[in-house]
Formats: structure tokens, C-alpha cells, sequence
């Protein structure tokens, strides 16, 4: 059943059939057991290594060249040795494709066995009125468990009873401060992070101790839950797989149908029907074909695709962002809306105190997290002498049992904060307590809302306390103000009262402070508490980061990006963080989205940036319905709680240093430092990938036109393929793949983050790309056409197919520079472009020079007088393309906003 926090403990007691003082016997266990079974979570189903393999050959392109190899296999035993070679080839590269496939894309779900690590592995319980150890996964509802600081909650448990419980649900809620429980029934509905009398699995007793009554285990667990979310989420096509398929699909169709239409032509009008057999006929339609297939198909397209994610993934890790997925590295440049956790992510995750009200003034603190530097300022100006602080900054030091080393908490990070605000006023933790030794303790109780110290001195003794203002108030009965201690009126406690309000409205958590100076040492909390001198307030957060500040007006402003705060704090925490760091927009609870049917909240949800007190399932919706409306969106987070949403957004991204294990195996990219701004610089990376693939595509898809044209204008017009299926393979694979390899390697523009968008969310070959190929395509058929007409007639048909074969090469090479020279990027800045331009060259020259490589082509060297004409046709391509490039330019310019975005697709 749920709603364990409405229930009394008697009640909860009751419901499960069990005595608190006697616990459960081992009848009760085993009938539980069969009943409900172990504490673990559910395992995921383990991807077969077998079905990931032969899943690579479900590519539309991948089948039609296995139909080509299997046709030309079974062509060769009824002619020529030469087409076993071709087959043999197609085979070769259809296996080499789904092996780096495989590789690339074998990663078991490992985000279950994240979520197991969270249940504790040994707890306490209470089982036929002896307290015994048993095994986290052993517990079953209706034990009774003993929880102590530094345990690890092992299962959802609703407490009987409590002395002084803390407990960290950072993970769970994404809120920032431990949280003080109770074991009083709760009256009405309540969020996760508000149900005072529960504790959940995975979480962490930061102090205090407590028994409680198990009453869920294993997957009905809140952890549980999450991870059902988790595996329910389905993995869907990043944008550019999405396209790539799309274009996939549609050359696979195109190519069967130029095919069937070739192998129609050349069957019934090519050759003359007296000299030639209906064999040899079919023979030759055939072969023909296939040579148009593997023309028409970019066989390269998925390696180089791979090749390109891959070396932009080792550029990511070297600015500290870790891809877990090869297709997260370009599903990056079309983000258009960051949903973001805010505590770990856009703050530190570290407590600061930011406002100080002492001696009657108020101040402001400077410095982030726990490092012990920042100014004190009153009004704007820096503080010289620091005595009106003194008695409030050292109340906050002696009153505390945290301690801060190397920049991290060991304890309850408000306490922390404390500490961290007397250091750097000169308070040196060690020597004060060494200067006043703690004599006794008044433990902070969720009832009385306050915690005391005593400390001894020379002559005297010291009580500090400190508490909630309006709690510790109650109990001064004098004011230190303009260094004097006064009697307390209605007009101070209104002062005090005010600036505790003015505090609480910027969302900072108050504490009050108090002392006083007594010759006895007290005995008893009443007279410890009694008689105290107000001293003043400390008011601190969790505060934004230093760099998300700088980088939120190139995301909105520049790049065009949205970013939401997705939070498990309080709202007005969460406006005032929002606020500062400058997110415009609505803010909502996940309360007041649980009353919206997923219809009204798709409405709202382009007017809201903020949400608060959000449990996962509404990070879910939050996600989906921004995916509704067309949104690329990147979820970011570090904690249990987050990681469903991280699964279900088009890219999950995990915090790698205080992330959760949950969060980073749901994620597709990890921030090794943690720093917001690594994501932008990831999306500059991703949308310099994007550019890379096109570039690459659009080589790639434009000289496989020009080949498919070349083939059927030398069927048509010259009644000769011109070009063998063995030779299209290798300036698909060899001389086209090299360079576009290299063009993977390419940098982002300099400027590539001053793009919507928009730009970057648009077909990958668009209207102008398909344009621009085509009438490469035209053009150079139209001059290896007359080139090879030219040498056929003079030097024969050996040579032509040759200088064919040649001319093809180097007028594709030369379509890259011409397509590199429409970046903004100097040429030098890939090297490895100007060694693939060579390298492809140098290849095919010992292809016609090598013999034995020769034979298996069946080329030969050509003459200087093609040499020749093959440059002229050089120059006057690049000259061509620019050309075309600038009546492009002016009547089909590039897409820029999202209208003309869903025009085109």
C-alpha cells in the first residue's frame, strides 16, 4: 500500500502485524519472503551479443548490397572469374560495417546494477526480541531496523522513533541540506523530500538514530520505482541517426528501382539480339546492375559516420566530457533546451552563507562553497575591522560537530557553512575549540529546533546556541547591539523578525545565534537555555556557480539555447537560484503539475523554466512534453532521482565527480569536472560534428550520383558501363573514404555557437546540398563522357575505361576541396585532410602503374595527353562548383529559422 507517512506508528505497526519491542519471528520472515521476496531490484535483460551483431544488417543500404553480392556470386559461375572478385569484395565490406558496429554499440544496461549498489549490504533489526545482522537483501516488510549516523538506508522504512535524525535524500530529492525527521503522522499528501517520518533506500543517516518499521523492499522500493522507470524508458534514434535512416531508406529504394530500370534497358535495347545469347544477355543486364547498385550506395557513409563520432568523442574527453555513446556526440549541436538539476549542476552542491545580520547591522559575505576566502561588506563596502561580527561568527564555530578539510563537508553542510564564514574572518576552528574546550551538549532535536554547547573558560563559562530565529528567540531576554548588551523590546525582536524575513524572501535558510556568559556550568538544557543574548542571524544557500553566471548569456543569447532548473528544493529556493543566475520564465511545483492532465501541462510547459519539489516521475513528463513540441533536449543531473529523466532525454548528461552511479549509467555523456560550461563547450563540439557529417555525406551521397550518372549516361549514350563494379568499390571505399575520413577530423567554425539552433536541427542533406550534387554529378559526366568517347576512339576501349576510372578519382577529390572552401576554416587546421588527399591519389597511381593491381582492375597507365585533359577538367569543375555555390547562396539560402526547418523535412 503507499501513504505510509499518513499513517500513526501504531497504525503502521498494526497494518503489518508486528510488535515493535519483539519483531518479527522466522516464520513471519519465511512467509514474507515467499511472499514479497528479496530486497534486490529487478535485472534488467542482458542485450545478446548475437542479436546486437546481426541487427547491423537491417540497414536498408546493407541488404541491397548483399543481394548485389549474391547475385554477382551467382553471376561469376556462369562467366567471368572477375565477378567473384567483386562479390568477394561487397562481402568483405558489408562484414567489415556491422563489425564496427557491434563494437561501437555493445553496451550492456547497466543502470539497474547502479541502483543495487545503493541498498546497503548489512543492517540491524530487531527479529523475535533479539537485535541481530542480517544482509540488506534478507529484510522484508514488517522488520523492525535500528539506523545509526554513516548507514545506508536499506530499505523504505517508516519510523517509530527518533533522536536527533538527519538523513542526506540529496540523491533521491536533489535537495541540498540534510533533512531532519520525525516520527508524527502526516496529515495530508506530501512530496517525496516532505514526508518527515519515512526513509528511503539508498539514502544516508547523517546523524542521530532512529528504529523504523520496513514496510516496502526490493522494486517497490522508491529507489525501486525508479529504476521500473528507468527500464520503461525506451532508447530512441538520436536526430542525426534519425536522418540518416530516413536517407538510408530512400537511396535503398532509389537504387533498387535505378537498377530494375537499367537491368529493363539494357536486357531489351542494348546489343544486337542475332550475336549475343539470352544468357550472356542476362549475364551482362545483370553484371550492369550491380555495378549501379554499388555506384548508388555510399558504402563508406556508415564507417566514416563512426570514425567521425569517434574522433569527436576524444575531443570531448579532452575538454572533460566523457561520451558513454558514440550518437550522443552529435545529438549535442541540435540542442535547443537544457533541462537542468540544480543542486550539483548549476550550484556546487556546497552550503555558503551569504547574509549576515550582527550587532544590529546587517552585512554580506563573499566567496563560494568551502573554500575560506571572500570579503565581509556592509552597504557595499569592504570591511576593515570585523568586531561587530565576532560573537555571531564564533557561536557558529563553537555550536557545531561538522568539520570542512580540503574543501569538503564531514558533516551537515550548514554547519559547514559556518564554519567556513568564521575562517574567513580569521576564526580558526582547531585553536577556538582548543582555546574553549566543549564541556557539554544539547543535542538539536526536530522538536525543539535548536542545539546548545557549553564551553569552559579561565574564570567562566561560555553557552552557545544556535536554532531557528523565531525558536531561539523565545528564549533572549537581552540583545547585543552596537557592542553593548541591552534588554530586549518588542521593537528589537520586530528588527530581528524583519531581517530573518528579508533573508528567508531570497530563499536563504536562517539560523539564529545566542549566548551567554554564567560563573556555573549548567547542568540542565533549561538553564543552559535560558536568559540568552541574542547575537544575530546567518542567512546561507547553496549558491550558483561562478561559471554558470558567465556562460548563461551565451547560451540564451547567442546560441539561441533554452535552459530549464529542474530541482527537488523548495520553489522560492529555487526562484531566487534561478534569479540570480538569470532564468526568465514561470515556476511550478511538481504538486501543481501532479492537478494538470498531460494535455494542460503540454500547454504551459513552453512558459515555464523553473520546477520545484519535483519527484522523477514528473522529470518524465517534464522531458516528454518538451519533446511534444519538438525540442532536442538535454537533461542533466547527479542524482538517483535524475536518472530516468537522463535516460528518457535526447541527451542525458551525468555529473562524473559527484554523480551517482545510477545517473551515469542512465547517461549518454559524463562531465569529468562537473562545470556547467563544459556542456556548451560539449554542444560547440557537437555542432561542429554536425558540419563534419554533412561535409562527409554530402562527398560521399555527391560522388555516388556522379557515379550512378556516369554508369547509366555510358549505358545509354556510349552502350558501355564505362566503370566495373570493382573499380566503383574502391574509389568508394579508398579514395572517397580517406578523405572523408579526414573531414571528420575537421574543427568547429570559430564562431559556430552564433547559429540558432534551427541550423543545426534541418536535414542533413537539405534542398541547396541536393542541388549543389546534382550538378557536380551533370558536370563531370558530361566530361568523362567525352574524355573516354575521345580516348575509345583513338587508344581503344582499355584505355578510355582507364582514363574513365581516373577522371572519376581525381574530379572527386577535387569536389572536396571546392565543398571544404565553403567553411570558414583555414586549411591547415586538419592536417590529416591535406595526407587523405594525397594518400587516395597516391593509391590509385599505383593502381594503374602497379601490375598486378592493375590486372585486378583491369586498368592500365594513361597517357600524358589524358593526364591533360583530366587537369583542365579540374580547374574548370572548381570553377563550376563555385559558381553554382553563389546562385545557391543567393536563391536558396540556408535555413534560419524553425518554420523553414519543418518546411524542408
Amino acid at each position: 500500500m503507499g501513504g505510509w507517512y499518513q499513517l500513526k506508528a501504531a497504525a503502521a505497526l498494526k497494518e503489518l502485524n508486528v510488535q515493535q519491542n519483539r519483531g518479527l519471528t522466522e516464520q513471519d520472515v519465511q512467509q514474507r519472503r515467499a511472499k514479497y521476496g528479496l530486497n534486490q531490484l529487478a535485472q534488467a535483460k542482458k542485450i545478446s551479443p548475437w542479436a546486437l551483431f546481426f541487427s547491423q544488417f537491417k540497414d536498408v543500404l546493407v541488404i541491397v548490397l548483399l543481394v548485389a553480392a549474391a547475385v554477382s556470386f551467382g553471376v561469376s559461375f556462369l562467366e567471368e572469374e572477375g565477378t567473384i572478385t567483386e562479390s568477394v569484395l561487397i562481402f568483405a565490406i558489408v562484414i567489415a560495417i556491422a563489425v564496427i558496429g557491434f563494437f561501437n554499440e555493445y553496451k550492456a544496461e547497466k543502470t539497474v546494477e547502479a541502483l543495487k549498489k545503493l541498498v546497503g549490504h548489512v543492517t540491524l533489526v530487531r527479529r523475535g526480541s533479539k537485535v541481530i545482522e542480517i544482509k540488506a537483501s534478507e529484510l522484508v516488510p514488517g522488520d523492525i531496523v535500528l539506523l545509526s549516523e554513516g548507514q545506508k538506508i536499506p530499505a523504505d522504512i517508516r519510523l517509530l522513533s527518533v533522536k536527533s535524525l538527519q538523513v542526506d535524500e540529496a540523491s533521491l530529492t536533489g535537495e541540498s541540506i540534510p533533512v531532519s525527521k520525525a516520527n508524527k503522522a502526516l496529515s495530508k499528501s506530501a512530496a517525496l523530500g516532505d514526508q518527515k517520518n519515512m526513509v528511503f533506500s539508498g539514502t544516508v543517516v547523517t546523524a542521530g538514530t532512529a528504529e523504523g518499521l520496513v514496510v516496502e523492499t526490493g522494486s517497490n522500493t522508491e529507489i525501486g520505482k525508479i529504476a521500473h522507470m528507468v527500464t520503461e524508458v525506451e532508447d530512441e534514434l538520436t536526430p542525426m541517426q534519425k536522418k540518416l535512416d530516413a536517407l538510408g531508406k530512400k537511396l535503398g529504394v532509389l537504387v533498387l528501382l535505378i537498377s530494375i530500370l537499367v537491368f529493363i534497358i539494357i536486357f531489351f535495347n542494348v546489343g544486337d539480339t542475332t550475336d549475343e545469347t539470352l544468357l550472356h544477355r542476362l549475364i551482362f543486364a545483370f553484371t550492369v546492375a550491380i555495378a549501379l547498385a554499388v555506384a548508388a550506395i555510399p558504402e563508406g557513409l556508415s564507417f566514416v559516420v563512426r570514425i567521425s563520432l569517434a574522433l569527436g568523442a576524444r575531443r570531448m574527453a579532452s575538454k572533460n566530457a566523457l561520451v558513454r555513446k558514440l550518437s550522443a556526440v552529435e545529438a549535442l549541436g541540435s540542442t535547443d533546451v537544457i533541462a537542468s538539476d540544480k543542486t550539483g549542476t548549476l550550484t556546487k552542491g556546497q552550503m555558503t552563507v551569504r547574509s549576515i545580520m550582527s550587532d544590529g547591522d546587517v552585512f554580506s559575505v563573499e566567496g563560494n562553497g568551502y573554500e575560506f576566502s571572500g570579503k565581509f561588506k556592509k552597504a557595499g563596502k569592504q570591511l576593515k575591522k570585523l568586531n561587530q561580527l565576532e560573537k555571531t561568527l564564533l557561536i557558529g564555530l563553537l555550536c557545531n560537530n561538522s568539520r570542512v578539510n580540503d574543501g569538503q563537508a564531514i558533516g551537515d553542510p550548514t554547519e559547514a557553512a559556518l564554519i567556513v564564514s568564521a575562517e574567513k574572518a580569521g576564526y580558526q576552528r582547531e585553536k577556538t575549540n582548543r582555546q574553549l574546550k566543549r564541556v557539554d551538549e544539547f543535542p538539536f532535536t526536530s522538536d525543539r529546533k535548536r542545539m546548545t554547547t557549553v564551553h569552559k573558560r579561565s574564570k567562566d563559562f561560555l553557552v552557545c546556541s544556535k536554532g531557528a530565529p523565531d525558536i531561539l528567540l523565545a528564549h533572549c531576554n537581552r540583545l547585543l547591539i552596537n557592542g553593548k548588551v541591552v534588554k530586549m523590546t518588542a521593537k528589537h525582536k520586530k528588527m530581528i523578525i524583519d531581517a530573518n524575513h528579508s533573508m528567508a524572501t531570497r530563499a536563504l535558510r536562517v539560523l539564529g545565534f545566542a549566548y551567554k556568559e554564567v560563573k556555573a556550568q549548567p547542568t540542565t538544557v533549561n538553564s543552559a537555555e535560558s536568559d540568552l543574548i541574542f547575537a544575530g542571524l546567518q542567512g546561507m544557500m547553496d549558491p550558483p556557480r561562478q561559471e554558470v553566471k558567465e556562460v548563461m548569456h551565451r547560451v540564451h543569447a547567442e546560441a539561441g539555447m533554452r535552459v530549464l532548473m529542474i530541482t527537488g528544493d523548495y520553489i522560492e529556493t529555487a526562484k531566487a537560484v534561478a534569479k540570480e543566475i538569470g532564468i526568465e520564465g514561470q515556476a511550478i511545483t511538481g504538486q501543481e503539475i501532479d492537478q494538470l492532465s498531460q494535455e494542460e501541462f503540454e500547454d504551459r510547459v513552453e512558459k515555464i523554466s523553473v520546477y520545484a519539489r519535483v519527484n522523477p516521475e514528473h522529470k518524465i513528463r517534464i522531458v516528454k512534453a518538451l519533446k511534444k513540441h519538438g525540442h532536442q533536449v538535454a537533461m542533466t543531473g547527479d542524482g538517483v532521482n535524475d536518472a530516468p529523466a537522463i535516460k528518457a532525454a535526447d541527451i542525458g548528461i551525468a555529473m562524473g565527480i559527484n554523480g551517482t552511479d545510477a545517473a551515469k549509467e542512465a547517461s549518454d555523456l559524463i562531465l569529468l569536472d562537473d562545470q556547467f560550461l563544459t556542456i556548451i563547450n560539449a554542444i560547440e563540439e557537437g555542432r561542429g560534428i554536425f558540419d563534419n557529417v554533412r561535409k562527409f555525406v554530402s562527398y560521399l551521397l555527391g560522388a555516388n550520383i556522379a557515379e550512378v550518372l556516369v554508369v547509366m549516361g555510358g549505358i545509354l549514350i556510349l552502350n558501355d558501363p564505362i566503370l566495373t563494379a570493382t573499380q566503383l568499390l574502391f574509389i568508394n571505399i579508398i579514395t572517397d573514404g580517406l578523405p572523408a575520413i579526414a573531414l571528420g577530423s575537421d574543427p568547429a567554425e570559430e564562431k559556430i555557437m552564433r547559429y540558432k539552433p534551427a541550423h543545426f536541427q534541418q536535414q542533413i542533406i537539405n534542398r541547396p546540398v541536393w542541388i549543389e550534387m546534382f550538378a557536380y554529378g551533370v558536370m563531370i559526366t558530361g566530361l568523362i563522357l567525352g574524355h573516354f568517347h575521345y580516348i575509345e576512339s583513338n587508344n581503344g576501349a582499355f584505355a578510355a575505361i582507364s582514363a574513365g576510372f581516373t577522371a572519376l578519382v581525381v574530379y572527386e577529390l577535387v569536389r572536396l576541396i571546392v565543398l571544404r572552401t565553403n567553411y570558414n576554416i583555414p586549411w591547415f587546421a586538419n592536417p590529416w585532410l591535406s595526407v587523405a588527399l594525397f594518400a587516395s591519389f597516391l593509391t590509385h597511381i599505383l593502381v594503374l602503374y602497379f601490375q598486378p593491381l592493375a590486372d585486378l582492375f583491369k586498368v592500365e597507365p594513361i597517357s600524358s595527353q589524358s593526364w591533360l585533359i583530366i587537369g583542365v577538367g579540374s580547374v574548370l569543375i572548381f570553377v563550376m562548383m563555385k559558381l553554382v555555390r553563389v546562385v545557391i547562396n543567393r536563391y536558396f539560402p540556408e535555413v534560419s529559422s524553425t518554420s523553414q526547418v519543418e518546411q524542408i523535412a
